[in-house]
């Protein structure tokens, strides 16, 4: 009997307060001109009190009540995020906490943008050895406690946001393919809150690093070169062609980036769905929620065995695709 799992049910939750690019131009050197034509970002949500645990626990009520199950049913959740609300606990195990999942096994990964990929796949992987009924995997940031508000750089880029899906036992495995990278000897590129060694025996001349540098030309170059490689590496695995796939849900990073990408991949971009318009970069969390969305305006339908493709890529460096089939 082959195991594994098939997505059950998705779900999303973003903060109530949207950011436009006009109301950001009132804080700094900007305008919903220079925004969008660069990036195709609008707007965003950004939290006021809630923390990456808040949103990933709302987001987690939402995929229970749409998968039909109850919080104590769970046998684990994983949250991919970069932006815990602290390094220990696990944010996942403050989303236990929250939804009361006493019967969850919980950690967090983070691989940045790519984290949701890395997570689902070491879900889905977890599925196949037939010891757990249901899993949980959640990408979630608060992105706007990290970025530095007087760098319009980055700023005007991020967003705040939680999603994820629900993995349920199956004789039928949704898994495909999965291609996955890292590539550490880059990862200056993008470095968020770095800390110190500070004690009485070491050296405190150390520099910390308190927001989020990014070095745009490098991440673009990167992406471009990188994410066609690894979508087309990944339908290969699977012994996919083009017209296998329903639709492409890659991180959320900047719709310019996503229309080159389609066009050195070689297909239309059409498949790409796109929400960065109305949440900008929600880092781990883009992919989920993008899913749950579609889920939502039937635009992609659990139970069809259609197939999608997820990629990300980000800080690490990292990067990576997962093909499921909608079972």
């Amino acid at each position: 009997m082959k195991l594994g799992s098939k997505i059950s049910a998705t779900g999303h939750y973003l903060p109530e307060q949207v950011i436009s690019n006009d109301d950001l131009s009132k804080i700094m050197d900007t305008s919903d001109e220079w925004i969008s034509k660069r990036t195709g970002i609008r707007s965003r949500h950004i939290s006021k009190d809630e923390n990456t645990s808040d949103l990933s626990s709302k987001a987690a009520v939402k995929i229970l009540q749409n998968g039909n199950i109850t919080a104590d049913q769970l046998d684990f959740i994983i949250v991919a995020t970069m932006t815990p609300d602290a390094l220990s606990p696990s944010t996942a195990c403050l989303v236990q906490e929250k939804i009361g999942a006493v019967n969850a096994f919980c950690f967090d990964i983070n691989a940045a943008c790519s984290g949701f990929v890395y997570a689902l796949s070491t879900g889905l992987h977890m599925m196949q050895s037939g010891l757990y009924q249901y899993g949980m995997i959640i990408g979630a940031e608060t992105m706007s406690k990290v970025v530095n508000w007087e760098d319009r750089s980055t700023a005007v880029l991020f967003g705040d946001g939680a999603g994820g899906l629900l993995l349920e036992r199956t004789e039928d495995d949704c898994f495909v393919a999965e291609a996955i990278h890292s590539d550490g000897g880059r990862h200056m590129a993008l470095v968020a809150n770095t800390m110190k060694v500070e004690n009485p025996y070491g050296d405190s001349s150390q520099k910390e690093q308190a927001f989020l540098t990014m070095d745009g030309r490098a991440i673009f170059d990167f992406a471009i070169r990188s994410v066609p490689s690894v979508i087309r590496e990944v339908m290969e695995k699977g012994n996919l062609s083009d017209g296998d796939l329903k639709k492409i849900l890659a991180h959320q990073a900047n719709v310019r980036l996503l229309e080159a990408i389609s066009k050195k991949v070689k297909l239309p971009f059409s498949l790409f769905a796109t929400n960065i318009a109305e949440t900008g970069n929600t880092s781990a969390a883009s992919i989920p929620i993008l899913l749950d969305q579609l889920v939502q305006t039937k635009e992609i339908q659990l139970g069809t065995k259609d197939k999608v493709l997820m990629t990300g890529f980000g800080g690490g460096l990292t990067w990576g695709a997962i093909v499921v089939s909608l079972n």
